[in-house]
């Protein structure tokens, strides 16, 4: 598990002050003070899937890399391979791996030239995921700098894009409005990326500490609502998002955390860390997979809750009510073989499940 104790008092973004204004319950969150909503976390998840909202996520941990081996050590330190990425802006999803396979976090890096990516990691995993990207870029020609001067915003939903882009010059709007899913391009000093937590559309804003309170209070302007990490929770489940230290983490590969798609298992020779341990369990066979539930019985699916198939135990990894559906739904980790149906065993009883793929809603529409 991460290893947060070096924070030992609490953090602020730099729209800290602004989430007091909406009146957003505080929270700690990975030793950051967080909003865990700004009244009703419902209605929050709702605005989202409706309409728009906006997310402050400036704890989250920005990493530019410079320099001639840039994309050499990407190659060698993600699961993922990052020569996929030909075009300026272009985002990758990836698993970063320990020696056994394990997650060390997942994150999300952009290729914007041959000698420059950006990468953004989780904030529960910054003191790990520094502590290890340096150890492994020693024999490498790079430079890694933390962006601290950039704070972020992620607004979502499906008015999310046109309501952004009223904001900026026609010149800009007409750039950014151009951005197909999962690219990124600079806009003067804001760094906009056509991506999200939440399986709505929108961006992930990056922008500096010193403009951000001022492009939060024009995006209120325009109608986006401030949105806590309650409904973030509940809505990345329903898109079926993994949570870094619930769903996956060090002891769990990405064969059995619903990321075996993020493996880039060709060319053969790329040798990524964690890629010889990853060969082994595949060869062996994977005896655990992610899957979704709906509960089929009153109650809400929590994680930890114990799930039996005919072929074994499993765990809730993450449950909630779903808002969206009105329906009780976890991500599982359960053994390979399980299938359609099963039951969770829930303050004592079993009640029964469905068996689902990992993901239940996208741009406001159940894929059920």
């Amino acid at each position: 598990m991460p290893d947060t104790s070096q924070n030992t008092t609490p953090q602020r973004t730099p729209l800290y002050d602004k989430h007091l204004e909406s009146e957003g319950k505080i929270v700690d969150f990975a030793g950051w003070e967080m909003p865990i909503n700004y009244g009703s976390q419902v209605k929050e998840h709702n605005q989202v899937r409706e309409d728009a909202g906006m997310f402050d996520v400036s704890h989250m941990v920005v990493l530019d890399f410079h320099g001639k081996d840039v994309k050499r050590f990407l190659q060698y330190l993600l699961a993922n391979d990052v020569a996929k990425l030909k075009d300026s802006g272009k985002a990758l999803y990836s698993g970063m791996l320990n020696e056994t396979g394990g997650v060390i976090d997942d994150l999300i890096v952009y290729y914007l030239s041959d000698d420059f990516y950006r990468m953004v990691v989780n904030a529960a995993t910054r003191v790990n995921d520094l502590q290890w990207i340096n150890q492994q870029a020693k024999d490498f020609d790079l430079e890694i700098k933390e962006r601290d001067d950039l704070a972020m915003i992620a607004v979502q939903g499906p008015n999310a894009r046109e309501k952004t882009h009223s904001l900026l010059t026609a010149e800009n709007a007409t750039k950014v409005s151009a951005l197909k899913p999962f690219f990124g391009c600079q806009v003067d000093e804001i760094f906009f990326a056509r991506t999200g937590y939440t399986g709505e559309d929108g961006y992930e804003i990056m922008i500096l500490n010193d403009d951000v309170a001022d492009f939060w209070d024009k995006l209120l302007s325009s109608g986006v609502k401030p949105i806590g990490l309650g409904a973030r929770d509940t809505l990345r489940l329903e898109a079926g998002m993994n949570l870094y230290g619930t769903d996956m983490d060090e002891t769990i590969s990405p064969l059995s955390a619903g990321m075996a798609w993020t493996i880039a298992w060709e060319p053969s020779e790329r040798d990524f860390i964690g890629r010889k341990a990853l060969e082994t369990l595949k060869s062996e066979g994977i005896k655990h997979k992610l899957v979704g539930l709906i509960l089929e019985d009153k109650g809400v699916l929590r994680g930890h809750q114990k799930v039996v198939t005919e072929f074994g135990d499993g765990e809730i990894t993450s449950g909630s009510f779903s808002p969206t559906l009105g329906l009780s739904i976890a991500l599982a980790r359960v053994p390979t073989e399980a299938k359609d149906k099963c039951h969770v065993e829930i303050r004592g009883k079993h009640l029964s499940a469905k068996i689902v793929k990992p993901q239940f809603v996208r741009n406001g529409k159940s894929v059920l």
